[in-house]
């Protein structure tokens, strides 16, 4: 456990914040009121965006002349709010033939894929937009210029050593783009393109253009889920996002699913939105049709909105006890990797009984049991032959380049792959799975820092004693949004246990003894290892919603021996 470096937040304008939520944004790098909470009118201007023109171009056109616009979307929570967000977004900016299409995880595979654009012929589209995916869709890219289509890609992942043949091409992180933010999520850069297409239909007019920031909420809960970095443009376009949920004017669909989530909307936070939203949007993807989650971000009935809604609940239900499942398989293969000698840098798990849409979620765990990048693969099909397989990695290394080295270093190993930093996917033929094992060590040992394998729990440190009330547990959960690379507050100290009781047999209820008072807290999944005497825990700060009024509870992250 260590103390996050505190820096000094005296002599800068921080308005009328509050003392702990200054100290906490100037740990993290703000140096006043303006970057702990950037607004709207501080976004970076569209114009660094490379071929953003082009991009523009194609919509006024297509736009102009009523042509069948098709937004390609992708089949998790940012492609398919990327999705939703560019449908209401073109509508909203006068394109009257809009459509849209996904592809289908265990049909089509990732993005753009030929397959994908044979199924798209029935719609004839003539202008094909990309969401979320497409700087590496080449062949699928080329099969739909080959029927006559224009294709516009709308990205923000890794570019490979060669661009796809598209007709414009608008990504944050491709060779040369001068955007000075490089973490977009892949509904940002569709909302950007938005952005710089308004200001070139309505440049001569602009008291009538449309209002975009009714598409915020869609574009908070997409960059909030697909976890890129929440820098001060990101900060404030998931702030904006929050606003428009907690006043309760978000699309009938996300209104939905905060309903069946069983979330308050008026306390609605980052937070909720990674582990309650997106989880039950993500799940039509990994294991039936992202088109319904789609769907539900397009719904403008209430009613309608809530049967889909409660469908994609049902959904991610049955995706919890196939990843429990997929996990307690994995985790049985680490032991016995741990029994056979040292632990590999990156494991890299199989197993032939294993669903391709929850493989992302299985190393997403063992990642963070074992603190280090971890893949794993499952069949495209039963018996295909084909691989699937997903890679998550820790803070510090990062894992769409370790693929690009193996790829490198054996050219032809791999099939399609791509990525970021702390997430990427591939796919490989089971029979090559032996030889890329060894390759991944060999790449893993020359550009894996064994330092970053150890791992550390970062605190914002302890808490005063007048500062366990539930006016300050509601400046930290409003004080955000926190999120990746900007975390929620975490604090440490030490503790009395009082008492502790099981409940819902995994989780530990505690009663702690700390400044002359009694405080409650919780250790979810915590329930075996015990507790007693004196102990240091690292915990959040949290309203009590359980017992409601001004109550409040220590949620537990860590806990050790004093």
């Amino acid at each position: 456990m260590r103390r996050r470096a505190q820096a000094d937040f005296d002599g800068s304008d921080w308005g009328d914040m509050p003392p702990l939520l200054r100290r906490l944004h100037a740990a993290r790098g703000a140096r006043g009121l303006v970057d702990a909470q950037p607004k709207l009118g501080g976004l970076l201007p569209p114009d660094g965006l490379l071929g953003l023109d082009a991009a523009v171009d194609l919509l006024a056109a297509a736009t102009a002349e009523d042509r069948h616009i098709v937004v390609v979307g992708d089949f998790d929570c940012d492609g398919a709010t990327a999705c939703a967000t560019g449908v209401r977004g073109l509508r909203l900016l006068g394109a009257s033939h809009v459509s849209h299409a996904v592809p289908n995880r265990q049909v089509h595979g990732y993005g753009l894929s030929p397959g994908l654009v044979e199924d798209l012929v029935a719609l004839q589209p003539e202008l094909l937009v990309t969401v979320d995916h497409g700087i590496a869709c080449h062949a699928g890219i080329a099969a739909a210029k080959e029927r006559g289509w224009q294709v516009l890609v709308t990205d923000h992942h890794l570019a490979g050593p060669q661009l796809p043949p598209a007709d414009a091409i608008v990504d944050p992180n491709r060779p040369g783009d001068m955007f000075p933010s490089k973490a977009l999520a892949g509904v940002g850069v569709m909302f950007y393109l938005l952005l710089a297409l308004r200001a070139r239909l309505f440049a001569d007019d602009p008291a009538r253009r449309p209002d975009l920031s009714v598409l915020l909420d869609l574009v908070a809960v997409g960059t909030v889920a697909d976890l890129v970095p929440l820098d001060a443009n990101n900060r404030a376009l998931v702030a904006a996002g929050l606003r428009r949920l907690r006043a309760r004017r978000g699309c009938a669909g996300l209104r939905a699913l905060i309903e069946v989530a069983g979330r308050d909307e008026a306390t609605l936070t980052a937070t909720d939105i990674g582990y309650a939203l997106a989880p039950r949007i993500n799940a039509a993807g990994r294991l039936d049709d992202m088109g319904v989650g789609i769907e539900c971000l397009l719904c403008e009935d209430p009613g309608h909105a809530r049967t889909l809604a409660a469908a994609l609940h049902a959904i991610n239900a049955e995706r919890q006890g196939v990843q429990s499942q997929m996990v307690a398989e994995a985790e049985r293969a680490v032991s016995t990797l741990a029994l056979d000698g040292e632990m590999p840098a990156v494991p890299c798990l199989f197993d032939p009984g294993w669903h391709a849409g929850v493989v992302g979620l299985v190393a997403s765990k063992l990642k963070e049991r074992l603190h280090r990048p971890v893949l794993a693969f499952a069949p495209v099909e039963p018996g295909s032959g084909d691989l699937r397989g997903s890679a998550r990695s820790i803070p510090g290394f990062h894992v769409r380049d370790l693929l690009a080295a193996v790829d490198a270093a054996h050219p032809g190993l791999l099939g399609r792959y791509g990525g970021h930093a702390m997430a990427a996917g591939l796919s490989l033929a089971e029979a090559a799975l032996p030889r890329f094992r060894e390759a991944l060590q060999e790449q893993a040992a020359r550009l894996l820092d064994p330092a970053l394998l150890h791992a550390e729990v970062l605190t914002d440190g302890e808490l005063q004693a007048d500062e366990f009330d539930i006016r300050h547990a509601r400046f930290l959960r409003d004080g955000g949004p926190w999120g990746q690379a900007y975390p929620e507050p975490l604090f440490d100290g030490e503790f009395e246990v009082l008492r502790t009781r099981v409940i819902g047999e995994r989780h530990l209820k505690l009663s702690l003894a700390a400044h002359g008072r009694q405080l409650d807290a919780i250790h979810f999944g915590g329930a075996g290892e015990p507790a007693q005497g004196r102990v240091r825990i690292a915990f959040r700060l949290e309203p009590d919603g359980y017992r409601g009024g001004d109550a409040v509870q220590l949620v537990v992250v860590h806990r050790e021996p004093a």
